[in-house]
């Protein structure tokens, strides 16, 4: 038998890992690993058209499975179109191995055409990076990337020169077991004991909660009905919360709604539940807050801390449950549902007339529809932008759906290279990729992907002509718009050139067909919708020295904007309220 070269046996600890596929760009660097994953029946290579897409695919089948996913890229500008896509993925603390292949070793530090030193680059946006410059060294630092991504919640990096990873691997050495989950854990006897006495104490709680409680929507919703809180949720922390939830008072942040921000504003205690909420301007500064984090570098970031507690949601949850006395007054938690409820009243207003009538269609209308006829286990990538109010705002959680995005990292053109992760974890699944034009043509030549893998992906395009975001920005620094409008093509036709389905909506009545004939429809799909370019956005409470490119401005033409079949929930919420 042949003896195994360092890039089969690369390949063969990816798959002892749980790797299934490889997203990527082949490239002379690259050959040797790329060889060994077409002869290794385990695993997949995936060719995508550019590899920022490869690392935003991996980071969106890591979130959608909870497993460690992979990509590559070639040496010097290969890899370093990962950059971004890893940049998101780590901070949306999804497990990702990236391979960055590099120049000959023999070559390194000398100016070689094509050199970079990855090992440096990729430290910011990685838990681990590291250069494998002989056989020896190579299982060892993949296992260890490996379980930095996968303990840590990360990207791990590993640089691998090409002729190292043509070299004969070294004779077989131990297996060292790889970790592919992580433990739960719970927090100190000291900070429970305190944390109950602070809710026992306390006459008006509020919970406010993030991407970390998910697992612990029972946990949660136990907790709030014990000590009669409501319950609000920052955007990451919607598709875990905002679902079954008699105690939700809505979303806070500069995409809110609702009665979240007087809900955090108007208790005695705030409990920040797994969020990293990045906007301590929407946070109080007169309240007690305790945080409740599974990464203690994040405990005490975003606000003044009375209590820091390091631990998961779940387990946390699980010690305070049983011990905190339940509380029978129940007039903060009816109050603040009450306000959500006429919060939502009068922004729903502000969409409903005549909205299926507007030409161009309003984008809030479009949501709505979308989030009607979409699949209850759909999964929904998010563009960045106007796309992210939408999705916010109308799409409605349940359990089952997932709703994925660029939350932390902000960066455009997301939506659809996530989409082609998500896709090729179950074809069988429901995949909707909400772009704006801006995201869309940025890595257009991606949609390619779709019909090159036949993957069934539907992408409902919001074609305003416009970076919408980036106009409202400009408009309540008040600056002129500049920059920001975007000559489009006929995306459909477009995508019908591809070998797609495609149709273009510019009347509100013809948007529900469109939409289930594009579901309906076998192979990659693209609706292009031609919306109002006027329809922005703007959160419920914000002041001029919040943020900065966020103020209230009367003079403009700003659209407040729906929330869809919150509504609903909301007003059946209110039912539940006591009447005197």
């Amino acid at each position: 038998m042949a003896k195994q070269n360092v890039a089969e046996q690369f390949v063969d600890i990816l798959v002892r890992a749980g790797v299934e596929r490889l997203y990527g760009v082949v490239g002379d660097s690259l050959n040797p690993v790329v060889d060994a994953v077409r002869r290794n029946p385990a695993i997949d290579w995936v060719h995508v058209r550019h590899e920022e897409t490869a690392a935003f695919a991996a980071g969106a089948e890591a979130q959608i499975t909870g497993k460690l996913a992979a990509c590559a890229g070639s040496c010097g500008p290969g890899n370093l179109h990962l950059i971004n896509g890893l940049y998101d993925a780590h901070r949306s603390m999804a497990p990702v191995l990236a391979l960055a292949s590099q120049i000959p070793s023999g070559e390194i530090g000398l100016g070689y055409f094509q050199e970079t030193h990855p090992d440096r680059l990729f430290g910011e946006c990685s838990h681990y990076s590291e250069l494998i410059s002989s056989p020896q060294q190579m299982p060892r630092v993949l296992q260890t990337a490996i379980q930095h991504a996968v303990g840590r919640s990360g990207v791990g990096v590993v640089a691998l020169p090409g002729d190292v990873a043509a070299r004969p691997a070294p004779d077989r050495t131990v297996e060292t077991a790889l970790i592919t989950s992580r433990p739960g854990v719970r927090p100190g006897d000291r900070e429970i004991d305190e944390l109950v006495a602070m809710i026992d104490d306390a006459r008006k709680v509020t919970l406010f909660c993030g991407s970390g409680t998910a697992g612990a929507h029972a946990e949660v919703m136990e907790f709030a009905e014990k000590i009669k809180s409501p319950v609000g949720h920052a955007l990451r922390g919607k598709e875990w919360i905002q679902y079954d939830n008699p105690f939700d008072v809505g979303m806070s942040g500069l995409l809110g709604y609702g009665a979240a921000y007087e809900a955090t504003h108007e208790c005695d205690l705030l409990i920040l539940l797994g969020t990293d909420f990045p906007y301590n301007a929407f946070l109080p500064d007169d309240v007690t807050i305790v945080q409740v984090d599974v990464r203690p570098e994040h405990l005490g970031r975003r606000s003044r801390l009375d209590l820091a507690v390091w631990g998961d949601v779940k387990e946390t949850l699980r010690c305070l449950i049983p011990r905190v006395r339940p509380k029978g007054n129940r007039r903060f938690l009816d109050a603040m549902l009450k306000k959500h409820a006429e919060a939502l009243e009068g922004v729903v207003s502000a969409y409903t007339r005549k909205v299926d009538r507007h030409v161009p269609i309003h984008p809030e209308y479009v949501a709505s529809v979308l989030d009607e006829l979409a699949d209850d286990d759909a999964v929904f990538t998010v563009d960045t932008g106007m796309c992210n109010v939408w999705a916010a705002r109308y799409i409605s959680p349940n359990g089952s759906r997932r709703v994925i995005g660029s939350f932390s990292h902000g960066s455009m053109a997301n939506a659809l290279p996530m989409a082609i992760g998500a896709q090729f974890t179950d074809r069988d699944r429901q995949v909707i990729s909400m772009s704006g034009d801006g995201g869309f043509s940025m890595l257009m030549g991606d949609f390619l992907t779709l019909v090159q893998h036949d993957l069934p992906v539907k992408v409902v395009l919001f074609d305003n002509s416009a970076l919408g975001m980036v106009e409202l920005e400009m408009l309540v620094a008040g600056l002129p718009s500049y920059g920001t409008t975007n000559k489009n093509p006929d995306f459909a036709a477009v995508a019908r050139a591809c070998g797609a389905y495609g149709v273009r909506v510019e009347k509100p009545k013809q948007l529900a067909g469109a939409l289930r004939d594009a579901f309906a429809h076998k192979g990659p799909a693209l609706v292009d919708v031609v919306t109002d370019p006027n329809a922005l956005s703007i959160p419920p409470k914000i002041s001029a020295d919040m943020v900065t490119g966020f103020a209230l401005s009367a003079s403009k033409i700003v659209l407040d904007g729906g929330v869809g079949r919150m509504l609903q929930m909301a007003r059946s919420n209110l039912r539940n309220v006591p009447r005197p």
